[in-house]
């Protein structure tokens, strides 16, 4: 991201919100991660405003995305997200709306997109707290509060509500699938991520997974009738719970459109990774959690056949978890069993969430 000056800032910001606009402060959002259960890479870094308009004091996000692997080399790749992200935050609900688009130039100025260096997009500031930090309390104190079950409940339920919007699209149910391997930020983008060899991790085993889910690809790809708005990313990290169950959520990715099952894997493979971290099996409160969700959202939707195409998302989502580069600090036992769980749901029929444990176990 380009080195933001408060001048060049509040040009834009005048021309966004009005002449009386004023930068009373600005700074990165979020703290350094730590804990094996934390994220340590990411696609860019969001930078926090505050703003009085003349009349209100409001706060913005700044967001933009840095080069780098998973399909970002060319500021065209990045250009081409941030436009979407514009484009869609709008029509999902509970979303953060966007409410700009727009690009720096090579001094850092933000302004108009046609002289463009790279792209940002402004966003809405939404209160909360990351939904992480309830799985991070949990594995602390090994203790499940009320509001916990609520929380998942109303989670389920969100997904439950967005996936009955359906749209006949075969042709992009097939992109989608196409995409979930060989996307910069999928499968293929996570495998050549991956140092040459670590530990137990080879590059023949990266190769095996890569092939199994490009079998699984040609399972799915004449399921389009089950091509379902999705937020894409929904993992806890982009949901903000407030009070009790009011929450929103963050940064929806790679298609308005999509598979359910990509939704309902990245929410409930945390409460296994929480686990595993915390006493190497699922267990405790992530157990009743995960199962929970389960049940909720199949109930809600009364879509049973998501655990027959949940297999290729799980180890999308494995990968991201297992790797070095994004939780660098992961014990070698936590990936072990992570890896373990992507080959043994790869090589099921279908995934039964009750029978969850033989999964994992090696």
């Amino acid at each position: 991201m380009p080195i933001l000056h408060r001048e060049k800032l509040e040009t834009y910001l005048r021309r966004r919100f009005g002449p009386k606009a004023r930068l009373l402060a600005f700074g990165p959002i979020g703290e350094e991660p730590s804990g094996a259960a934390r994220k340590k890479y990411g696609y860019g870094a969001p930078i926090g405003l505050t703003v009085h308009d003349g009349l209100t004091t409001r706060r913005v996000v700044i967001e933009t995305m840095r080069p780098g692997p998973f399909g970002h080399e060319h500021m065209a790749d990045r250009a081409q997200a941030l436009l979407w992200d514009y484009d869609s935050y709008g029509r999902l609900p509970r979303h953060v709306p966007a409410l700009d688009v727009g690009a720096f130039d090579a001094d850092g100025a933000p302004f108009s997109v046609a002289p463009a260096e790279e792209f940002f997009v402004l966003t809405a500031w939404a209160e909360g707290a990351g939904y992480q930090k309830d799985l991070e309390r949990l594995s602390r104190t090994g203790r499940l509060l009320k509001g916990d079950r609520d929380r998942t409940r109303a989670l389920a339920r969100y997904l439950a509500v967005i996936h009955r919007t359906k749209y006949r699209a075969p042709q992009l149910y097939r992109r989608r699938l196409r995409e979930l391997l060989g996307h910069g930020e999928c499968i293929m983008g996570l495998t050549d991520s991956y140092p040459r060899r670590f530990g137990f991790i080879t590059e023949d085993l990266l190769r095996s997974i890569e092939e199994d889910c490009n079998r699984w690809r040609w399972r799915l790809r004449h399921k389009g009738g089950r091509l379902a708005q999705v937020h894409g990313d929904f993992h806890p990290w982009n949901v903000l719970f407030r009070k009790g169950t009011d929450f929103s959520v963050l940064d929806r990715s790679r298609g308005e459109w999509g598979e359910p099952a990509d939704d309902v894997t990245a929410m409930t493979i945390n409460y296994l990774f929480f686990s595993l971290c915390r006493w190497g099996r699922l267990q405790g409160p992530f157990e009743v959690l995960f199962r929970q969700f389960w049940e909720d959202y199949m109930d809600a939707c009364g879509d049973r056949r998501v655990t027959e195409c949940a297999a290729p998302f799980f180890a999308f989502r494995g990968l991201v978890i297992a790797s070095p580069l994004w939780y660098p600090k992961l014990s070698l036992r936590v990936r072990r069993s992570m890896f373990t769980f992507i080959q043994n749901v790869l090589s099921a029929d279908r995934f039964e969430p009750a029978d969850v444990h033989r999964y994992y176990a090696g």
